[in-house]
């Protein structure tokens, strides 16, 4: 009798693969064979899925599971740094920017459409200090320390300092859902504060990591240098503005497929805006104009926009293992010096221990115990898709201007991106797990809890 099962499931999924690296093969030739691009692609992409899903197999009880993405970080690297598997596992540097720099796109429209209108004019007091004020002050120490110790420029100081600044919502929000299906800490809105605060922070900071970048790649006076940071801001805003206006209204709601023209309108302008403000020579701006084009047509599709949301979930699920793996098999052993990495470390840690020390203070004063203001903080910890997004850009960009010293200042950008991801992720899960039944009070009817995000309106 013909197979069933595991053995099936097995012989498809491999048939799939061998029948997709065949058909592009047939049509690029070399480039799929091994040391192509399209080769490297394909290996990377498949052994990202692989090693997520082997992370995800870590269970250990009463935890939440080890987020898949480090998973995906780690087959990158493996695949950079084993001799036999990197002389024929290859991708130009060209194509790798590319990627990422699509993958950036879509989490920026995620994060864009994943802004509550309503929820951000009722969101002030202990929300609003949440998402800024850890943010802003990790970032400001991040840039002390990078110029003083690695020795970086103030401008790439704050570069790094926003990259380390964004929280992850990949590994908090699924920690939080997990505590909230528990009970625990509903009856305060625990739960509902991190995951409502983490857009705003990750917005943030990625505006910070914009901004910054278009002043360090700018030529000129220090004024002119921050005349033009301010110039890249309005010409995103208003950009975004236009765009997201205009594709409020076309295409119009009487239109047969729909969501998928709305989908494929708001992913294509995102990649656009990133792309051209790099090719314009304003590359802060792509970020902010997509951000702000996202968030705009968010409103204007109102309820319809979950429907949107669940394509660019799709599209977030191909380019994650991308994403992840093209950030790992940037980082070459052979290229690391000891003192470097140290350095990074130092860094990170000093910078994550003021983060912690931060975010406790900016929870005093909201009707939180001692024990929630602990959570909170150690909860505010993880660092991943953010990172991995925008840890690479700046080397990207230094690459395109062919200099070798700006290079060097990206590199050690993304290795402290890749260490942050590496140590911070599956700590905070870890921790998250570990103390949110210990210290968040569990709720003693919590199928009659309902949290709202006017609690948090004082």
């Amino acid at each position: 009798c013909p197979p069933h099962g595991l053995l099936d499931r097995v012989i498809t999924k491999v048939t799939m693969v061998v029948l997709l690296w065949a058909v592009v093969w047939s049509v690029t030739g070399s480039e799929c064979l091994p040391g192509g691009n399209l080769f490297g692609i394909i290996i990377l992409f498949y052994c990202a899925i692989f090693g997520g899903k082997l992370v995800g197999l870590i269970k250990l009880p009463t935890l939440p599971p080890l987020p898949p993405l480090l998973g995906m970080l780690l087959a990158g690297f493996l695949i950079r740094n084993v001799p036999v598997v990197s002389d024929n596992v290859q991708i130009e540097h060209k194509w790798s920017s590319s990627l990422r720099s699509i993958a950036l796109s879509i989490i920026l429209v995620r994060a864009g459409l994943g802004l509550d209108s309503e929820a951000l004019k009722k969101l002030k007091g202990v929300c609003v200090r949440l998402s800024m004020g850890p943010c802003l002050v990790e970032a400001c120490t991040s840039a002390l320390l990078a110029h003083f110790l690695m020795g970086l420029p103030w401008q790439w100081g704050f570069i790094l300092g926003f990259v380390l600044g964004a929280v992850s919502p990949a590994v908090v929000v699924p920690s939080m859902l997990l505590l909230q299906e528990g009970g625990y800490g509903v009856e305060k809105g625990v739960p509902t504060l991190l995951m409502a605060a983490g857009s705003f922070d990750d917005i943030l900071a990625i505006t910070g990591f914009n901004t910054c970048l278009g002043i360090a790649f700018s030529t000129g006076s220090t004024i002119f240098n921050v005349l033009r940071g301010v110039l890249e801001v309005v010409i995103g805003v208003a950009a975004g503005s236009f765009l997201g206006f205009f594709i409020q209204y076309f295409p119009s709601s009487d239109q047969g497929n729909l969501t998928w023209k709305r989908a494929f309108l708001v992913l294509g302008f995102s990649v656009l805006a990133v792309f051209s403000s790099v090719y314009f020579g304003f590359p802060g701006s792509g970020g902010l104009c997509t951000l702000v084009m996202a968030f705009l047509a968010g409103i204007g599709w109102r309820s319809k926009k979950a429907e949107v949301q669940k394509i660019i979930a799709v599209a977030w699920d191909i380019f994650q293992p991308l994403l992840f793996g093209l950030i790992g098999a940037e980082v070459s052993i052979a290229s690391l010096r000891p003192e470097t990495v140290g350095l990074c470390v130092a860094t990170l840690g000093l910078a994550v221990l003021i983060r912690i020390l931060t975010t406790f203070l900016m929870v005093c004063f909201a009707g939180f115990n001692i024990k929630e203001k602990i959570f909170i903080s150690f909860a505010w910890l993880p660092k991943a898709t953010v990172q991995a997004a925008i840890g690479s850009v700046a080397l990207d960009t230094a690459r395109s201007h062919g200099e070798k010293q700006l290079e060097d200042y990206g590199m050690d950008v993304l290795t402290v991106a890749f260490l942050a991801i590496l140590i911070t992720a599956p700590i905070g899960s870890l921790l998250i797990g570990l103390l949110g039944p210990r210290l968040l009070q569990k709720a003693e009817y919590q199928n009659k809890v309902t949290v709202t995000v006017s609690q948090f309106s004082y």
